[in-house]
């Protein structure tokens, strides 16, 4: 089975559409997978939104991520689980596309994203428009089949010297060839911005977890995301995070990600304790 669709692809269907205004779809998570990140649950909502920016004009470009104000963690999601997706678009045109969506189950919210910015880049630049179109129609008509999707080998961290119980720092080692290069993108592999975040946000919680001595810690929110550039296969990113004061976690945790020397990447981080 090819990749294409499958490796990085977590809409099923769609089953409302307005194209540069609002969708609704799903994805079912396979009940074979071990986990489910929170970050492709993100990954999934920013896909619907990419759907309903491409169709809106005319497949003359692609959003890619750029800017997110705030993206709110309610709870984990289950493998067997079926998202149920929908995007608010705040706007659209030929050079970017803001927009707000959320992804539930079972009629619960698991995450919401808050004002999201993607600015269009050619899409012949990353994929085959024509492959892209009858894709949407797929999806809009009998959707794709399940179970396509077995899962994403999150990259090991390789701790670097940090100051204990106040920062942190890593070595994420992107990998040369992995399936999901083949979903995200065909014609210029790029490393998914929703995986660097998910390395980040295990770095946060590392650092927290031992600054307190619990392991009871989770996300909560994370605002003021922000891609300066594309990771590359095989680039080595160094990754940090900061607490606001030793120990502290009270406040966001600053996120910085930079290649050589060069930001390509910061957020912040607001951690919580695990409900329950």
């Amino acid at each position: 089975m090819t990749e294409h669709f499958a490796a990085f692809s977590f809409v099923d269907r769609i089953t409302s559409f307005e194209p540069g205004v609002a969708a609704r779809g799903s994805f079912a998570v396979p009940g074979s997978l071990a986990s489910f990140p929170a970050c492709l649950v993100a990954e999934a909502v920013g896909q619907l939104a990419a759907w309903t920016a491409m169709d809106a004009i005319g497949f003359r470009g692609r959003p890619v991520a750029a800017l997110a104000t705030e993206t709110v963690f309610h709870r984990d999601v289950a493998p067997g689980s079926r998202l149920d997706l929908s995007v608010e678009v705040e706007s659209c045109d030929d050079e970017a596309i803001a927009y707000g969506g959320r992804a539930e189950v079972d009629g619960v919210a698991v995450i919401e994203l808050k004002h999201c910015l993607g600015p269009m880049l050619p899409v012949a630049d990353f994929d085959a428009p024509e492959a892209l179109r009858d894709r949407l129609r797929l999806l809009r008509s009998e959707g794709a089949p399940a179970g396509r999707f077995h899962g994403v080998a999150l990259p090991e961290l390789a701790p670097l010297e940090g100051e204990p119980g106040r920062s942190a720092r890593a070595l994420l080692s992107v990998p040369e060839a992995a399936p999901f290069f083949a979903d995200h993108f065909p014609r210029r592999p790029v490393f998914p911005a929703t995986l660097l975040l998910d390395s980040q946000i295990r770095l946060a919680l590392d650092l927290a977890r031992a600054a307190v001595g619990s392991a009871g810690l989770v996300a909560r929110r994370m605002t003021h995301v922000k891609m300066r550039s594309f990771i590359a296969p095989g680039s080595a990113v160094t990754l940090g995070a900061e607490l606001a004061a030793p120990n502290d976690f009270s406040d966001a945790v600053r996120l910085s990600a930079a290649i050589d020397g060069r930001t390509v990447a910061t957020a912040r981080l607001n951690l919580g304790a695990k409900d329950g």
